[in-house]
């Protein structure tokens, strides 16, 4: 799958140039030649910019063809599945009531941290020279 390829057709047929787009996405026009002649991968966050600048669903990038993809079937929770989550939520609030307020604000700092880095596992570990 091209996406570049696909970024560019659809930018075409919305008659807008390279450097329109720089100025819709803040992406450099050389970087936007770049991804549609396939020299480069963009990021998920960078397709998102661009399909928003082109107003377009993300999906479009992604399928054959310009049919809308069918939602996935998930099945659907049964009512003790509903009540199971019901009382885990009970639960979690009863002991967030419990906490101290400085306790409460430890828990909430280390699930941010958490979160945060989980969210950026993903990209490599900088590495600080001594100087």
């Amino acid at each position: 799958m091209v996406i570049g390829e696909r970024i560019r057709v659809i930018r075409e047929s919305k008659k807008l140039s390279q450097g329109e787009m720089q100025a819709r996405t803040g992406l450099l026009r050389c970087y936007i030649s770049r991804v549609e002649h396939g020299h480069t991968v963009p990021t998920v966050e960078t397709i998102e910019k661009i399909a928003r600048a082109l107003d377009v669903p993300l999906y479009r990038f992604f399928c054959e063809d310009n049919v809308t993809p069918r939602p996935l079937g998930l099945p659907a929770k049964s009512e003790h599945d509903k009540k199971m989550d019901s009382v885990d939520w009970q639960w979690l609030r009863k002991q967030l009531r419990r906490m101290s307020d400085k306790d409460r604000e430890t828990l909430f700092f280390i699930a941010k941290r958490m979160a945060r880095r989980k969210r950026h596992r993903s990209t490599p570990a900088r590495t600080v020279s001594a100087s």
